[in-house]
């Protein structure tokens, strides 16, 4: 397994809510990304979120396309995101989805860790690639 290292910045834009979205309460947001740092490029997805009544306990799940240049290859591939937050307890599992992979990125597998600190993003993303 080899390990890219960095941060991102994350833009997210409210969708409005109609009909059930807003019936049930999920917030529905566009995701538009930078990272830096071993893999430069930019992401792009959709996030649909919920909060409960209870302080701290929420879910997540997203899709991001991410466009970019690791290990010097160019390509692009796709992360599923899927959080939980337990009372403030968080998990988040981040994978690349199997063969999204394209271009130079194809065949790459793997999961991404992300840490906020002092409101900064920062991500590890541990993954495999084939030779090209």
């Amino acid at each position: 397994m080899a390990t890219a290292k960095g941060s991102f910045h994350v833009s997210m834009t409210p969708v409005t809510n109609s009909g059930a979205e807003a019936a049930d309460g999920v917030a529905h947001w566009l995701l538009d990304k930078v990272y830096g740092g071993d893999l430069t490029g930019q992401g792009r997805g959709q996030m649909l979120a919920y909060s409960t009544d209870v302080e701290g306990s929420a879910g997540y799940v997203a899709v991001e396309v991410v466009d970019g240049n690791m290990s010097g290859r160019q390509g692009r591939f796709v992360l599923q995101h899927f959080g939980i937050m337990n009372r403030n307890d968080p998990f988040l599992r981040v994978a690349v989805v199997p063969d999204s992979a394209t271009g130079e990125l194809a065949g790459l597998s793997g999961e991404l860790d992300i840490d906020v600190v002092d409101g900064e993003h920062h991500y590890r993303l541990e993954y495999e690639l084939p030779p090209l």
